[in-house]
């Protein structure tokens, strides 16, 4: 993950989770929300990406534990004030492309997929997998394109990379990866990497189950 983008996470800390207010939204976040609860049910969960800890607090909700991670301290500074009705949240500063640990019976990315780069997807893959025990489940939630609601799309790379302008509210603008990947991407990268591969789409969001070979 590119430095502008941890940078920009960074500063948005305290602003974040204002996206999850638009009223259009939530009956797909309470649908998503009920979908993971269910998935990850007395698991073991592996979270990367965690930030706020707006998902972390669902999950924890109905899994055995969650080991939440972040690369940046401020988010999981925000996600560690939050109350967890259960007590079974741990919390680590980790660059997850450097971190080594024990592996998990499931892991959660929530949001990240999207800024991960095309050309660099399938060692993400790869890298994801190394936490997680053969047989283990995977599941990742990102954002669908949705004209009106989504940022414009400002700028698309040679490898088709796409690009969102985002103005924080003190008024700087950082230009990030948002990548909007469709089914059959996920099905083509996955093949020979997973079994039950599942997904499925609300309006705003999607959801991508699968076992990791």
């Amino acid at each position: 993950m590119n430095n502008d983008l941890i940078a920009y996470y960074a500063e948005r800390a305290k602003e974040y989770e204002k996206i999850y207010d638009k009223p259009e939204r939530q009956s797909d976040l309470l649908a998503v929300s009920e979908l993971l609860q269910t998935m990850f049910a007395s698991k073991e969960v592996f979270e990367i990406a965690c930030g706020t800890g707006y998902w972390t607090q669902r999950i924890a909700r109905t899994a055995n534990s969650v080991f939440a991670t972040d690369i940046n301290q401020p988010v999981i500074d925000i996600a560690k004030a939050k109350v967890y009705e259960k007590g079974n949240v741990t919390f680590a500063l980790a660059d997850i492309f450097k971190y080594s640990g024990k592996s998990y019976n499931s892991l959660f990315g929530g949001f990240i997929w999207s800024h991960i780069k095309k050309q660099d997807i399938s060692s993400f893959i790869d890298t994801v997998h190394s936490f997680v025990e053969p047989g283990g489940v995977v599941v990742f939630t990102d954002n669908n394109y949705v004209e009106d609601s989504s940022r414009p799309i400002t700028e698309t790379d040679e490898q088709g990379n796409t690009y969102q302008e985002r103005v924080l509210e003190n008024g700087k603008k950082y230009n990030v990866i948002k990548n909007f990947p469709v089914e059959s991407e996920f099905f083509e990268l996955l093949k020979d990497r997973a079994e039950g591969i599942k997904f499925l789409s609300f309006k705003y969001y999607w959801v991508l189950c699968y076992n990791r070979k």
